[in-house]
């Protein structure tokens, strides 16, 4: 029996930077996709600290999802 919590994002709060499996998962397609739209600069990442882990903007995803943010 797995203990591990699954958090579900909404597109009402979601973090200013989200992980491959959080985009993957708001957008459902697999991870490995996410990471081939970066190489092909649909959905580019940003790598962070020393291992170059991929975070995406929260603006990004929602265009590729065809919402606009209000600049407010």
């Amino acid at each position: 029996m797995s203990t591990t919590k699954t958090k579900k994002l909404s597109i009402e709060n979601l973090p200013d930077l989200l992980t491959v499996g959080e985009v993957a998962d708001l957008l459902r397609v697999s991870k490995l996709t996410i990471k081939r739209w970066g190489k092909r600069g649909k959905l580019p990442a940003i790598r962070i600290n020393a291992r170059g882990d991929r975070r995406y903007r929260k603006e990004a995803v929602l265009w590729l999802l065809g919402i606009q943010q209000d600049k407010n």
